[in-house]
C-alpha cells in the first residue's frame, strides 16, 4: 500500500529533461521550520510535506493523504497517551507517524478490524546540516541515503546575513547553466558597483574537479568587479559548484570570511526555486548590510528577467550553440549530471568527468 514509489524516467539527463534522484536537495532553512509545525514544498514534481514536532523531530512525508488527496502539511500535529507524535489529516483526522505508517483512523468503530500500519505515505530521508533542511530524493522509496548532506565551508558569523528568494520560471538546467555562466556580466548586471560599458577584458582562470563538481580556484576578484571594494584588504574568492544545484563563493579577507551560497532546488520541469543565503564575520555587512542586500537582490532580479527573456526563444525548442571556454562549465554540468546518472544505474562509485583546465574569456 506504499504511495507514490516509483519515479522512472525521472532520471534522463537530456537538457531540459528529468531530474537527478539518489541524491541531496535543499529544501528549507531550518528557521523556516518551528516546533509544531509543518510546510509543503514541491520537489522535482513531488509534494513533500516538511515536519518538525512538537519534540523538535525533522521529517519530510510525500504531502498527500492516501484517502481523500488532502494535504498533510494542512493538518495538525497530534500527541497520544505514550507520547506518539503524529500529523493528522485535516479532513478526516488519518495520523500517520514521521515513518510514514499510518497510526490511527479516527473514524473506525471498535469491531472494526484493520492493520492500518499497513496504510503508508511515502516517507523522504530529510537531515538538518548547517541550518538548512536538506531532503534526499531517492530513485524509489528504498532508496536511502548512502552519503551525508553537503557541507559548506565560511558558514560563520551565526546566522545568516542575508536571504533572498525567487522563482526563476526555468528548467533547473537552464537555471545553473545561466547562473554559472561566466560572460554574461557586462550585459546582465551592468550597474556602477558591479560592471560598466567598456570595463570588459580578457579573463583567465584554473579550475579544478571537486565533490560532485567543480571549483574556480582560489583567486584574487576580477578588478572591474567593484562590489569586492566594500570588503577592503585583498579579498581571495573560490567559487565552486556541486550536483545537483549548489553554487558558492567563499571569500577570505585577511581571517574574515563571507560565503554566498546559491541553492537551485526544481519545483518541476517549468520552475525552479532560487535562494541565495549570506553568511560572513566580516563588519561591511552589519555597516553596510541595507546596502549589500540591495545590490545582492538586484542582481538575482537581473538573472530572473533574463530567463523571462530567454523563455521567449526557449519555447521554439531551438538548438543552443555552445563555445569553448565560455560554456565548458555548461558542458562540465551536463557531463557531471550523465555519470551522476550512470553511477547510480550501474551500483559504481561516482567518477568525477571534469579535469584540471585553465579557461579564457572576455566579459
Amino acid at each position: 500500500m506504499a504511495d507514490g514509489e516509483t519515479r522512472s524516467a525521472r532520471a534522463a539527463t537530456r537538457f531540459g529533461e528529468g531530474f537527478l534522484t539518489d541524491i541531496w536537495y535543499f529544501a528549507a532553512l531550518a528557521s523556516d521550520l518551528k516546533r509544531g509545525r509543518a510546510m509543503r514544498v514541491e520537489l522535482a514534481g513531488e509534494p513533500v510535506m516538511l515536519g518538525r514536532s512538537p519534540s523538535g523531530a525533522l521529517f519530510a512525508l510525500r504531502d498527500v493523504c492516501p484517502h481523500r488527496a488532502a494535504p498533510l502539511s494542512a493538518g495538525r500535529f497530534h500527541r497520544d497517551a505514550a507520547g506518539g507524535e503524529t500529523i493528522a489529516c485535516p479532513y478526516h483526522g488519518w495520523r500517520f507517524g514521521a515513518d510514514g505508517a499510518c497510526a490511527a483512523i479516527p473514524s473506525l468503530t471498535a469491531d472494526q478490524a484493520l492493520d492500518v500500519s499497513r496504510i503508508q505515505v511515502r516517507r523522504y530521508p530529510a537531515a538538518e546540516s548547517q541550518g538548512m533542511v536538506f531532503v534526499w530524493l531517492g530513485a524509489s522509496a528504498a532508496s536511502l541515503p548512502d552519503q551525508p548532506p553537503p557541507q559548506f565551508p565560511g558558514v560563520v558569523g551565526g546566522a545568516p546575513k542575508l536571504v533572498d528568494r525567487l522563482v526563476f520560471d526555468a528548467h533547473i538546467d537552464q537555471a545553473v547553466v545561466g547562473l554559472m555562466d561566466p560572460a554574461h556580466g557586462p550585459y546582465v548586471h551592468r550597474q556602477w558597483w558591479w560592471r560598466t560599458a567598456g570595463s570588459e577584458h580578457d579573463k583567465e582562470k584554473r579550475f579544478a574537479p571537486a565533490e560532485a563538481g567543480f571549483a574556480m580556484v582560489r583567486h584574487a576578484p576580477s578588478k572591474n568587479s567593484r562590489a569586492y571594494a566594500v570588503l577592503g584588504g585583498q579579498p581571495q574568492t573560490e567559487i565552486t559548484f556541486r550536483l545537483p544545484g549548489l553554487r558558492w563563493e567563499h571569500v577570505t579577507v585577511g581571517r574574515r570570511q563571507v560565503l554566498s551560497l546559491t541553492c537551485l532546488t526544481p519545483i518541476d520541469a517549468t520552475r525552479t526555486q532560487i535562494t541565495q543565503i549570506v553568511w560572513s564575520d566580516h563588519p561591511a555587512f552589519v555597516l553596510l548590510k541595507p546596502v549589500i542586500g540591495a545590490m545582492a537582490r538586484a542582481f538575482l532580479r537581473q538573472d530572473g528577467d533574463m530567463v523571462q527573456l530567454q523563455n521567449q526563444g526557449l519555447k521554439y525548442d531551438p538548438t543552443l550553440l555552445w563555445i569553448d571556454d565560455a560554456d565548458r562549465q555548461a558542458k562540465w554540468y551536463q557531463a557531471l549530471k550523465r555519470e551522476w546518472t550512470a553511477s547510480r544505474r550501474e551500483g559504481r562509485p561516482f567518477v568525477n568527468p571534469v579535469e584540471p583546465a585553465t579557461l579564457r574569456w572576455r566579459s
